[in-house]
């Protein structure tokens, strides 16, 4: 496609001039069309004919023509004519009309005086044209105001006469011309758009039509081009006519015009007999085959081509095959068999269909095209950016594998089919990638395109493998002969220098982003000891260093395309190693001013975008070396840590202080040291680099890593719950109440709350792991759901169970009180009767515990409930809501009772004993046994059962007490009154000079066992002998002395015989 100007030189296609406006209506004057014939002179040499002189005689006759004139002005001033045609001819070689022009054809160069011009508002073609031009205006009419250059584009169209196909011109016009220009026109609108920051709404409206028009315009012109290349690819299929006999040809037409069957009685019955005429059939029955067997035997090689040529290969063959049956089932060739069998010529007619091979191959061909047919290639070769592709890939191999296993298309012919589907890829590729300058483009956009372009690649690789699967399966159903499955794709290359170009750009992206944050933490931190020129040098040596990769086309794969890229990637690492050498300096120099290990890290952690690079981790193995053990130290104390096992670590007894149940404590306790270990392997990456995994010392910290996760994987520990509690059955059912016997204390009856406790670990178990993310399966869940229902109601009855289990053990170690209990303990059997029924039902179908959870709040302490009154119960409540509460109520006041009995009877108790072991005084004993009356007195006012009967049991206690007091005050007086008379007769006998020790010593014998009890004071009496009258009498008498005595010991026991006795009822 090309233009010259009226001096003869070509004009450029692209043109953005308005429409020039003016016809012969306008009021302007006509254009001169004698310019538009000097303009058609000055080309045509150039663009249509050549440099011969006859051909260039022939040109200038052209327009000695009558009509040329006229044609020039009505295309200079008609707005109806928009183009005019130059044709070039060859005059003698055809007649007018003659389309039998074979490959052949003379060429005008060769051709000499035959050619000849013709100028046309209409284009021709004609077997005997050799090329035309097309002059095509761009407004209505011609301007003279202009250059006519500016006004007229002009499009080179050539011959059948030069070139048999015109597919392959109007291909490159499309693909070389027309597409290029589009795009770049587009993208010179973008960039300008970004440029100047429109924010006009004509400059939206234009990124409107952006994101509407111009892709599907793109895709339109993309499928116009693939639709052409499809044309001129096409293997053509001969075409067959078959020759008929005169004599059927006229017999056929008769009978058409009557309009009856034709049949062997419309030939003349002569000729039925005439072995030359009939000679003449079989001939060309015979012919007839040979002509269909240069169709059904025709084949093409699959490995050879592209995809499309093998699909349009059947498709065409399909429809040959068609058009010679319906030949086959015309009224001609069957007459002509029908003679022929009337003749006995069975030799020509039997084995006719078979001979052609006709059914067998429409039959081959329609099951082939059972794959061939939708194929979705179009897809692929229309793709205009790699997510279209591959899209087009997963669609091409779904077809593909699904009608594989439909038809019997051959898995041989397959395989190379496969093949020409990944030259095409590789085509499409190049030609999508290749509209983008990928060393150019900012690297975001880079990696963008090259994460689309490595998806298409890992889609090819899915693909393929489903492929070779469905290739080998149906190979096995079929029982074909062992054929290796194996795909050689095309762009194999392609893909690999790829990956090595997307690798190549990232490294230079982390050398030239570490370099600057590098540089502007040290300008920040070391100011001092940076020298801000050589920071500048650095980046701008990577940025020059680039410059010399960045205009080579990376994706040319062949070998002057590789040596171009290596010498451009030499010179690139020569100025890098420059740069490496100054990171080395300042990396080392950081790294010798860390003052510990976490400051290394630091400084590592920045630089390890750069450890890909060996120079750089080379210079720096010292100090990798000394962090790695640091590292290594770590995760062998996490290993001693997860030794300990989760029941020995601090971690099992803070979860039991949070009420977080095992299980889920284990695997919170593993997270927590995969973390860790997480986190120590960072570290690991931040002092080898990315890719540390491929280092020996990587690779060994990678294993074991590997192994200790999968020690750590909680999963397992969550898989070993769910089997345990799969297997336990648990539930939430039954009566609330159960009675079972205590092997501790020798199978007694004991009554305990039907609830497992193990449900109230799941519930806790399923909330927490829950949390945590795992997946627990429905039916725990509910039962979950159940024991988190009942959960407040349950631990209220176990608490308050348990209490009353403890309390009357306390009874039973304290005999001398159940009697004074057994009110309250026939309160609580009361309940528990009439609740022996109940069920927990109720309240894990029906019942929301949270509506009356305040009714629960002292449930786990009994204690609390004291403050109750069971006449504020409501009793429309729920039966159950009120039974727990009024059994913790009960039970709990039960508690509260006997606590404060055993406490009351301990304090008697130990009156009792004071009373047992007291002086014998009266204040003492009555100080005592008011206390006793008092504590009795208390026990009356909180009204105890059984009062009375226990304190006449108390009374007779005390009565033995102080009976046995009695006896023993007794026998003390005795004994003091003896040995007082003793004394007196030893007093007035002292004469023997015994000492006062002796008298004690004996005094003490005397006493015995009572010797430091209190003694009574007994007063002695003095009685004189006196001669009165002489009568001696004793004065006073003895019996006054007897009084005395017998008044001393009533004294001494009325200190017990008149205490007061206990009494139950003061208050009545």
């Amino acid at each position: 496609m090309g233009e010259d100007s009226a001096s003869g030189g070509l004009a450029t296609l692209a043109s953005t001039d308005p429409l020039a406006p003016g016809s012969a209506t306008s009021g302007l004057p006509l254009y001169d069309h004698n310019l538009v014939k000097e303009y058609i002179l000055n080309i045509l040499p150039l663009l249509l004919g050549s440099t011969d002189p006859q051909e260039v005689s022939a040109i200038q006759e052209l327009f000695q023509f009558p009509d040329v004139g006229e044609k020039c002005r009505r295309f200079a001033n008609d707005p109806q004519t928009p183009v005019l045609y130059v044709l070039k001819e060859i005059a003698d070689a055809f007649p007018d009309g003659d389309s039998g022009l074979d490959d052949s054809a003379v060429a005008p160069e060769v051709a000499g005086p035959c050619i000849a011009y013709n100028i046309s508002h209409d284009l021709t073609y004609r077997p005997n044209h050799v090329g035309s031009l097309a002059l095509i205006k761009r407004a209505s009419v011609l301007d003279a105001g202009q250059p006519i250059s500016h006004q007229i584009q002009v499009m080179n169209l050539p011959g059948p006469a030069v070139l048999a196909n015109p597919y392959e011109a109007l291909h490159a016009y499309i693909h070389h011309a027309v597409g290029p220009y589009f795009n770049a026109f587009v993208a010179a609108k973008q960039k300008s758009a970004e440029t100047q920051g429109q924010t006009s709404y004509v400059a939206k409206r234009d990124e409107k039509d952006a994101k509407t028009g111009i892709p599907m315009a793109k895709k339109k012109i993309a499928e116009l081009e693939l639709s052409l290349l499809h044309l001129q690819q096409n293997v053509e299929i001969p075409e067959v006519s078959l020759t008929i006999h005169p004599v059927v040809a006229r017999a056929v037409e008769k009978a058409r015009e009557l309009h009856q069957r034709v049949s062997v009685d419309d030939v003349d019955s002569g000729l039925l007999g005439d072995s030359q005429f009939l000679n003449r059939l079989q001939g060309d029955v015979n012919g007839w085959i040979k002509e269909i067997q240069k169709v059904t035997k025709l084949s093409r090689d699959p490995a050879s081509g592209t995809a499309s040529q093998e699909i349009n290969f059947w498709l065409s063959m399909e429809r040959a095959l068609e058009k010679i049956d319906e030949q086959l089932k015309s009224d001609e060739i069957v007459l002509t068999l029908d003679i022929l069998k009337h003749a006995k010529r069975f030799h020509a007619t039997v084995s006719f269909i078979a001979d052609t091979g006709l059914n067998e191959g429409m039959d081959k061909v329609a099951k082939y095209n059972q794959l061939m047919k939708d194929f979705p290639l179009d897809e692929l070769l229309a793709a205009t950016d790699v997510e279209k592709i591959r899209d087009a890939l997963h669609l091409i191999f779904n077809h593909l594998n699904k009608k594989l296993k439909l038809s019997p298309y051959p898995v041989r012919r397959a395989l190379p089919l496969v093949e020409a589907i990944s030259r095409d890829l590789n085509d499409q590729l190049l030609k999508v990638l290749g509209s983008r300058r990928l060393m150019s483009v900012e690297y975001g956009e880079f990696e963008r395109v090259a994460a689309g372009t490595e998806q298409v690649f890992l889609t090819w690789d899915d693909q393929i493998k489903e492929f070779t699967n469905v290739a080998r399966e149906v190979t096995r159903k079929r029982q074909e002969r062992f054929l290796p499955i194996k795909i050689h794709p095309a762009h194999a290359s392609l893909q690999e220098r790829f990956t090595f170009i997307r690798q190549f750009r990232l490294q230079h992206e982390q050398l030239h982003t570490t370099i600057v944050k590098v540089m502007q933490s040290s300008a920040l931190d070391y100011a001092p000891m940076v020298v801000e020129a050589t920071e500048i040098d650095s980046i701008e040596e990577v940025r020059l260093a680039y410059e010399s990769v960045k205009n080579i086309d990376v994706l040319d794969v062949s070998p002057e395309g590789t040596d171009l890229w290596v010498s451009a990637e030499t010179k690139y690492n020569e100025r890098v190693a420059r740069v490496e050498n100054q990171i080395i300096s300042r990396l080392r120099d950081r790294l010798a001013m860390a003052r510990n290990a976490n400051e290394m890290f630091r400084v590592f952690s920045k630089f390890n975008a750069l450890f890909v690079r060996p120079k750089i981790r080379g210079a720096i193995q010292e100090y990798q070396a000394q962090l790695i053990e640091n590292v290594k130290d770590d995760i062998r104390k996490l290993h001693d840590k997860f030794k300990q096992q989760y029941r020995h670590s601090e971690a099992y007894h803070m979860s039991q202080l949070r009420d977080i149940p095992p299980v889920s404590g284990a695997i919170i306790w593993a997270r927590q040291i995969e973390r860790q270990l997480a986190t120590y392997m960072r570290r690991v990456e931040d002092v080898l680099g990315r890719g540390w995994e491929m280092y020996a010392e990587g690779q060994k910290l990678q294993s074991d890593s590997v192994s200790f996760r999968k020690k750590l994987d909680t999963r397992q520990i969550f898989d070993a719950w769910f089997h345990d509690v799969s297997k336990k059955e648990l539930s939430v059912s039954g009566r609330i109440f159960n009675i079972t016997r205590n092997r501790a204390q020798g199978n007694s009856l004991q009554l305990s709350i039907n609830f497992d406790a193990q449900v109230i670990t799941l519930f806790k178990e399923v909330r927490n792991l829950l949390w945590l993310g795992f997946q627990v399966p429905h039916t725990i869940t509910n039962i979950a759901k159940d024991a988190k229902r009942v959960y407040p109601f349950a631990v209220s009855l176990i608490e308050t169970t348990r209490t009353y289990r403890q309390t009357i053990h306390k009874i039973q170690r304290h005999p001398e009180i159940a009697s004074l209990a057994s009110g309250y303990i026939n309160d609580v059997h009361q309940l528990i009767t009439r609740a022996i029924n109940l069920r927990w039902d109720y309240f894990v179908n029906s019942f929301d515990p949270q509506a009356h959870a305040s009714h629960l709040t002292g449930g786990n302490y009994p204690a609390a409930y004291s403050r109750l009154s069971l006449g504020t119960l409501d009793v429309s409540e729920n039966e159950h809501v009120v039974f727990v509460r009024e059994f913790a109520q009960v039970v709990g006041r039960f508690q509260e009772k006997t606590e404060a009995l055993i406490t009351i009877y301990a304090d008697i108790a130990t009156a009792l004993q004071e009373i047992a072991t007291c002086s014998y005084d009266r204040s003492t004993l009555e100080t005592i046994l008011l206390r006793v009356q008092k504590l009795i007195d208390r026990l009356n006012l909180e009204s105890f059962a059984n009062l009375p009967a226990w304190v006449q049991q108390l009374d007779s206690r005390l009565e033995d007490v102080l009976v046995s007091r009695l006896r023993t005050a007794a026998q003390i007086w005795t004994s003091t009154f003896t040995a007082d008379l003793s004394d007196s007769a030893t007093g007035r006998g002292n004469s023997s000079g015994l000492s006062s020790y002796d008298t004690k010593s004996r005094r003490k014998r005397k006493m015995g066992s009572h010797y430091g009890e209190p003694r009574p004071k007994l007063s002695s009496s003095v009685h004189e002998i006196r001669i009165r009258n002489q009568v001696m009498f004793l004065d006073p008498p003895l019996e006054h002395a007897r009084t005395r005595w017998y008044s001393q010991l009533h004294e001494w026991l009325a200190i017990v015989c008149h205490l007061p006795r206990i009494q139950s009822s003061r208050y009545e």
